[in-house]
């Protein structure tokens, strides 16, 4: 990108911090909570995931936009980051089936970016302090003026974000003469989970986020799925109500991410804000009902209590972080229902999890049986 023809942008954080840097794709004032992402790839599908809307995204690799983009790249109708911050955003591309540039993807969706910052120097200081708000600005330039904007920002803690994002109406994909039928409940669904399911098999029909239980047994499935999505998943009272609803039924049931914490909070497990969450494509995660470890794709800021999960007469832990022995995977005991933390889909991401959606059709298949 010629930096001689950029405006300038300020990028603010809630704890005073400020970085300089020049504005990339759509001009303007963004604002949500920081957070980073330190996978090198995939940044367009990590763009459009529904589980990062209200958040300003640093993207930790030297460079983004390199490879272009496709409409065929994506995770949802529309990219979903309030904001990206990036070290070299590229508007020159070398992919030749990349149909455009970073640059013009991003002003079409209207997404305020800073680039050239030091990234790493801004990952380390979120790890030590923490997810904060911040504000990236390439119009107002007096800080006192954008700690006042900064100031009106809400804390992503009791935020309910998930309807936000969800469809608006009920849709369907998969063969509807196949005998595994699944309600999804879209808090904000990624796209390859989907497809992961109808690659399968599956009959899929996709709910709103605040479709009744009554609703969902309407479409007489044979397993439930609660997605992904973003925000504070204990402010979800409609959901958690849900979720409780659809176990009476003893059906098969599989969450993922904000899933798994819906899961927990439906077994009285609460959940936490953390401390800056986990973002990438290198997590690593032990089965411990197999023994094997697995790398994974994570994207979440909020976890489940591992002290509540131990002590919990209902539930049995799956899944650990290897990195910090957080709950990564949680079973019902006496119930076909289980989830996952983390996206065993990974787009982006290595496929060493997808084994879950194997798990999930067969616990449907042995349950009508």
């Amino acid at each position: 990108m010629n930096t001689a023809t950029q405006k300038k942008a300020i990028l603010l954080l809630q704890d005073g911090t400020v970085c300089y840097g020049k504005a990339f794709g759509a001009t303007g004032i963004a604002t949500g909570e920081i957070c980073f992402n330190t996978g090198m790839t995939g940044y367009q599908e990590v763009f459009t995931d529904p589980s990062y809307y209200g958040q300003v995204l640093i993207m930790n690799n030297a460079h983004i936009g390199n490879y272009g983009v496709r409409p065929t790249d994506v995770e949802s109708e529309s990219v979903k980051i309030k904001g990206l911050i990036g070290r070299n955003l590229e508007d020159q591309y070398s992919r030749r089936m990349a149909e455009g540039s970073l640059d013009e993807y991003l002003k079409k969706q209207n997404i305020v970016c800073i680039d050239g910052v030091d990234t790493r120097m801004l990952v380390e200081h979120v790890r030590v302090k923490g997810a904060m708000n911040c504000v990236i600005s390439s119009d107002v330039t007096d800080l006192v003026a954008l700690q006042q904007i900064l100031n009106n920002v809400p804390d992503m803690a009791g935020q309910e974000l998930s309807s936000h994002v969800s469809t608006t109406a009920a849709y369907e994909l998969g063969d509807a003469n196949s005998s595994i039928r699944i309600a999804v409940m879209d808090y904000g669904v990624k796209k390859n989970i989907l497809n992961c399911m109808v690659e399968r098999g599956a009959y899929v029909k996709v709910f709103p986020a605040k479709t009744d239980a009554a609703t969902l047994k309407s479409f007489n499935p044979n397993g439930y799925f609660i997605s992904n999505g973003p925000g504070d998943p204990a402010a979800m009272n409609y959901a958690i109500t849900t979720v409780k609803e659809i176990l009476k039924e003893n059906k098969p049931v599989f969450g993922i991410c904000l899933g798994h914490q819906l899961l927990a909070l439906a077994n009285d497990i609460p959940t936490f804000k953390m401390h800056h969450g986990h973002r990438g494509l290198n997590h690593p995660v032990k089965n411990l009902v197999s023994g094997k470890s697995e790398i994974t794709t994570q994207n979440h800021g909020f976890g489940v209590d591992p002290e509540a999960v131990r002590q919990s007469p209902n539930v049995e832990i799956t899944h650990v972080n290897l990195n910090d022995q957080s709950i990564e995977g949680i079973r019902i005991k006496g119930k076909p229902a289980f989830s996952v933390q983390y996206h065993p889909e990974a787009t982006p991401g290595p496929h060493d999890s997808r084994y879950l959606f194997d798990d999930f059709i067969n616990l449907i298949k042995q349950h009508q049986n």
